[in-house]
């Protein structure tokens, strides 16, 4: 959920949103959240890196993807577009794709600062400009799919342009976090929420209108849009904590996470 939740955010509800409510809340909202979100974490997720989640997990150590040389691959949801640049380090064909046109803008300063440029391209996840079985390998830290109305539809999508054979793999933020606060103290530790409570976490602004949303789904939920989009789970990936990492991350921290998953990683392939 939102790391900034809290109280300078008073106007914060579960409801239902539509699709079109949630691109035009998420592209506004990482549009501006952009330049804070990098000053915060882009020291820790690097120009040319691929950090899966908060815990500190790189691809680098857990080859999720599999061997990634002379595949292509999309980056989805890329934010800065430091996986991608990573990726192209490692052998790949990448492109990067972002709704953000402020995220994308510092995904082109880091390839400046690194000398790593991706071909980057923006635009829905729920209607991928791409040719069906266009990639071997999609992927996403914490991009496109929690912040979508229809991540089923995200699903269809990404199984659309893979190639037979190809892996999918995205890390979201844990579902049983969803009955918590996003509070990496004490008061994270207390239960609040229903789990099945399906119900997205929503910013509004004086209007009503979403200005954040951010999606909820259980992991049976996530497990069949995953089987009905035609993919086989091949592993759920719930990193632990690691000793000697006292970073924390919006809610993420030492305390909640040597007690509680905070991150899913869902590796999947299409037969």
């Amino acid at each position: 959920m939102n790391e900034a939740q809290s109280t300078t955010r008073p106007a914060t509800l579960r409801r239902a949103v539509t699709d079109d409510e949630s691109r035009v809340a998420s592209r506004h909202w990482w549009d501006l959240d952009a330049d804070d979100y990098q000053e915060e974490h882009g020291g820790f997720l690097g120009d040319v890196d691929f950090v899966w989640c908060p815990e500190g997990l790189r691809e680098a150590d857990a080859r999720l993807l599999g061997d990634v040389r002379g595949r292509r691959v999309l980056e989805l949801g890329c934010g800065a577009a430091s996986a991608a640049r990573w990726l192209d380090g490692q052998g790949a064909d990448v492109v990067a794709m972002d709704l953000s046109g402020g995220m994308l803008r510092h995904a082109q300063q880091a390839a400046d600062r690194s000398g790593v440029r991706v071909p980057l391209v923006q635009a829905d996840a729920l209607a991928l400009p791409f040719a069906t079985g266009a990639f071997d390998i999609v992927c996403t830290a914490f991009g496109a799919v929690p912040f979508v109305a229809d991540s089923a539809a995200v699903m269809r999508e990404v199984a659309r342009v893979l190639r037979p054979g190809g892996r999918w793999v995205f890390s979201i933020t844990h579902p049983m976090r969803w009955i918590f606060l996003d509070d990496p103290g004490e008061d994270g530790l207390l239960a609040i929420h229903p789990y099945f409570d399906r119900r997205p976490y929503v910013e509004q602004d004086e209007k009503g209108s979403p200005t954040y949303v951010e999606q909820h789904r259980t992991l049976g939920d996530r497990i069949r849009e995953l089987v009905a989009a035609g993919f086989v789970l091949e592993d759920l990936i719930e990193p632990e904590w690691p000793e000697g990492h006292e970073q924390i991350w919006g809610q993420w921290s030492p305390l909640r996470g040597r007690l509680f998953p905070g991150t899913a990683i869902f590796v999947s392939y299409r037969p």
